[in-house]
């Protein structure tokens, strides 16, 4: 094992004022996995076990104070599209020129969002990323109804001819309606 860097000597004095002035659970749990080490001299291990965090995050988080000072102890939250392949505005513009297409009555496929989605990216794009960009933006699914391609009416009485369901016509009000279908 490797021995850890050394802090230096006024981060105890700077990591106990934004333990007083930590706001939110997560900032105070940052700044007291940096002060632990500094002020009781606990090793990673031990400061895993008291936070109940992984080992790696406590090597990541004293990495990263190392590195970048205390600035990433405060108010450095997850969150926010750090996956992106447009900004928001991007994707509006991208969808403006569908919706003139959509607004004249063509259907808009998934196949020409993801297309133009990719030449835009510059990169391959999966569908479900079309879909959730679609989902973003308040579009729905439309699916049209099925119908049969055969949707003549002469084409309609003689499949019902053929179907092989038996049932007496109808009969007419007065007679007994027990007699019409068994």
């Amino acid at each position: 094992m490797r021995p850890s860097y050394p802090l230096p000597p006024s981060a105890e004095k700077k990591l106990t004022q934004l333990l007083e002035q930590a706001a939110t659970k997560a900032d105070y749990r940052r700044v007291l996995c940096v002060w632990l080490r500094v002020a009781l001299g606990m090793s990673a291990a031990e400061i895993a076990t008291a936070l109940g965090w992984s080992l790696g995050t406590v090597h990541n988080l004293h990495s990263q104070y190392l590195h970048a000072g205390t600035s990433i102890l405060v108010g450095s939250g997850r969150g926010g599209r750090r996956r992106e392949l447009l900004t928001l505005a991007e994707e509006e513009t991208l969808l403006a020129e569908l919706v003139a297409r959509a607004e004249q009555g063509d259907i808009t496929e998934a196949s020409a969002v993801r297309a133009a989605l990719e030449q835009q990216a510059g990169q391959v794009v999966a569908k479900s990323t079309v879909y959730r960009l679609l989902e973003r933006h308040g579009w729905r699914k439309l699916v049209p109804r099925p119908f049969h391609p055969d949707t003549s009416l002469d084409a309609q009485e003689a499949f019902k001819k053929s179907s092989g369901v038996w049932c007496a016509p109808r009969l007419p009000v007065k007679q007994s309606a027990a007699s019409a279908c068994g």
